[in-house]
């Protein structure tokens, strides 16, 4: 008997009873991880840098479901039970030991632990074929974990200077004379700090988000995915300073109401939509070189 052959008859559609196992897994997750995941929404919903997190989970089942078709093992029991008891330890560790961690800390830990809970629950239930199946959506789901607070710092610091640097670029190519100290610039009539909530990290982390996935339903290559994927950080970078140079060359030349219009407080959207826009050609291109190098 061939080897695939033997794997046919072990993949089997998912029964009534792994589904009902699973659904319990499911809820108990529910009853050891309420408070984290409602400190996780509200996060979500209260800070910028969060925003995407409300997008994962959807996405993810979203995925799931576009590959129903996909065919299921019985359970691996072993591997399953050491997944959930990781996760357990996971969330015993991040609960008993909050003195000796920030919030934000404990709080990553214990989606941490969800997230391989789940992963345990579908292969105690389902099988190491199931995970296979749906890999991409399943290391998707960690993108749900909420990042520490000192990451999240980082990023935005990073995102603040560069921003700062590339619209001084775009001043310099514009023969705007421009003068740049640390997130200062100045230019004639108008100094600009390129403070925290004009860092567009939540735009940045959508951009990301939305770059992932077009990677994954479009593109085949690794190395193709990783060089879009990748992409997505030097364009949030360009997106905000374009944002920035637009907004002071219109305060500037136009009218100052611009610095605190509409488009300084709710241009993200626009300029986020552009950023995907710069995505998709992008995307196009390496499509392009796909193709070409699958018919060569």
């Amino acid at each position: 008997m061939s080897q695939s052959t033997r794997s046919s008859m072990l993949a089997v559609p998912a029964t009534s009873r792994q589904s009902f196992e699973f659904a319990v897994l499911c809820v108990t997750s529910i009853v050891f991880w309420w408070q984290p995941v409602l400190s996780t929404v509200k996060l979500a919903l209260s800070n910028d840098a969060y925003t995407h997190i409300l997008l994962i989970l959807p996405v993810a089942l979203a995925l799931i479901l576009a590959e129903r078709t996909s065919v299921f093992s019985s359970g691996d029991r072993w591997t399953g039970w050491v997944l959930l008891s990781g996760a357990l330890l996971l969330r015993g560790i991040a609960f008993w030991s909050a003195n000796h961690f920030s919030a934000s800390d404990a709080l990553s830990v214990s989606i941490l632990a969800l997230v391989l809970w789940w992963i345990g629950s579908a292969v105690t239930c389902f099988g190491l074929t199931s995970i296979r199946s749906h890999l991409f959506a399943t290391c998707f789901l960690f993108l749900l974990i909420p990042l520490p607070e000192r990451i999240v710092n980082w990023i935005i610091e990073a995102l603040q200077n560069g921003s700062a640097v590339v619209a001084g670029w775009l001043f310099r190519l514009a023969y705007v004379p421009v003068a740049r100290q640390g997130i200062i610039l100045s230019i004639p009539g108008l100094d600009i700090e390129v403070a925290r909530e004009c860092s567009s990290i939540r735009s940045s982390m959508m951009l990301v988000v939305v770059t992932l996935l077009l990677a994954h339903l479009f593109l085949y290559s690794r190395w193709r995915k990783f060089l879009l994927v990748l992409a997505a950080i030097p364009l949030s970078v360009l997106k905000n300073a374009i944002r920035i140079f637009a907004i002071a060359e219109l305060a500037t030349r136009v009218d100052p109401s611009y610095l605190d219009g509409k488009l300084h407080r709710h241009g993200g959207i626009l300029f986020l939509t552009l950023s995907i826009l710069g995505m998709l050609l992008a995307l196009w291109g390496l499509r392009k070189t796909e193709v070409k190098s699958v018919y060569r």
